[in-house]
């Protein structure tokens, strides 16, 4: 019997899913997105298929279709209401974002700036916390993210971690940053040790590290300021 595989049965590298998780958005068809969206087509066609057949219908046109109504779409064998309004809702959502304006992401390529984004997420802990800020190549604020807290010696703070989230994150630059509770910014052996060890790492990835800030209640150190970077 020449049965027709299901999506489930198809090899991992076809799947819908897995290729928008593996290689990105970008890389799947408007079929497949679609297909993603309603999860199954009907017994002897997958999903993918079928969203083939409708968009062929709206000559391969994602403006035509999101003008179809609910009732329209239900005319489709393996397409029930719930499926029809995650397709015009998947369509607004894309009108919509038309309309957007794109997110203007904070310039952070001073320590002042830096200082500023952290301040407040650092000014009130009775503990040590360390955080990196990722950038792109215009200094940019890509992320914030906490690494280590209650300790900033060289075991409490993972370099590799570090460089994984600045990879994941597609980031070409980093500052770290921790808090001083004492008040007082200025840098113990500890931080001078680690500093080194982010700086060659990240040299090795090719990654450019701006600064390592010290975070005190109205106050910081800046390695890259005081010539220390």
């Amino acid at each position: 019997m020449n049965e027709r595989l299901t999506i489930a049965q198809w090899s991992s590298d076809d799947q819908p899913r897995e290729r928008l998780r593996d290689l990105g958005a970008e890389a799947l068809s408007d079929a497949e997105l679609l297909a993603i969206l309603i999860g199954s087509g009907r017994p002897g066609i997958t999903a993918v298929e079928l969203m083939k057949q409708i968009l062929s219908d709206c000559q391969n046109n994602l403006n035509t279709l999101g003008k179809k109504t609910i009732r329209e779409l239900c005319e489709y064998n393996g397409i029930g209401e719930a499926k029809a309004i995650t397709i015009l809702a998947a369509c607004e959502l894309g009108k919509r974002r038309q309309l957007e304006r794109a997110e203007e992401r904070k310039d952070v390529g001073s320590p002042t700036a830096i200082y500023a984004l952290m301040h407040p997420k650092m000014q009130d802990l009775d503990v040590e916390e360390s955080w990196i800020v990722l950038m792109n190549q215009k200094y940019r604020l890509i992320k914030t993210l906490r690494i280590s807290h209650g300790g900033i010696t060289e075991t409490a703070v993972d370099v590799r971690v570090i460089m994984r989230e600045a990879i994941l994150a597609n980031a070409t630059v980093l500052a770290l940053c921790h808090n001083h509770p004492s008040g007082i910014p200025t840098p113990s052996k500890d931080d001078d040790r680690l500093t080194e060890r982010v700086r060659r790492a990240c040299e090795t990835m090719r990654i450019h590290f701006l600064d390592h800030i010290i975070v005190c209640d109205g106050s910081y150190f800046s390695y890259h300021e005081q010539g220390k970077l």
